[in-house]
């Protein structure tokens, strides 16, 4: 006697394991870094519409490029039916905490600026916190249809 456990599913198909496989819906994903890269560029703006201090200046251009060019990067690649990048999502998590509490540290100038700022933060880090989860429990992406 054996004591080797024995496969019962052994007959199963290739396919059959494949209609188990958790996709990802690209296009909705696409349309949220689309969003959160949308984010960014408001960040990086709003020093310049609302009355700002240097520090602000310098903190919300230099993190909210960040956020554009790490959302942007995720954009293309789920353009292009393939996962997003989990890490770099995760960084663009970090980043809209950092925008969160950076009213708190740094002098921002104008409460509408610091509320902006805060505010910002938060929808970027839940929305990148999605895009890194809903990615990351994802096998493959989910080829639906062509596009035009």
């Amino acid at each position: 006697m054996s004591d080797t456990p024995t496969d019962t599913n052994r007959d199963s198909t290739a396919a059959e394991r494949a209609g188990h496989r958790n996709t990802l819906n690209t296009d909705t994903m696409q349309w949220l870094s689309a969003l959160v890269a949308i984010i960014g560029l408001y960040v990086v703006a709003s020093p310049f519409i609302f009355e700002a201090t240097d520090q602000a200046i310098w903190n919300d251009t230099l993190v909210g490029t960040g956020i554009f060019l790490l959302a942007g990067y995720n954009f293309v690649r789920l353009s292009r039916d393939r996962l997003a990048s989990v890490g770099v999502a995760s960084l663009a998590v970090l980043l809209g905490l950092w925008l969160l509490v950076s009213p708190a540290v740094i002098d921002m100038g104008s409460s509408t600026l610091a509320a902006g700022t805060a505010a910002s933060g938060l929808a970027t880090a839940v929305l990148s916190a999605y895009n890194a989860y809903a990615n990351n429990k994802a096998d493959a992406p989910d080829r639906v249809g062509a596009r035009a």
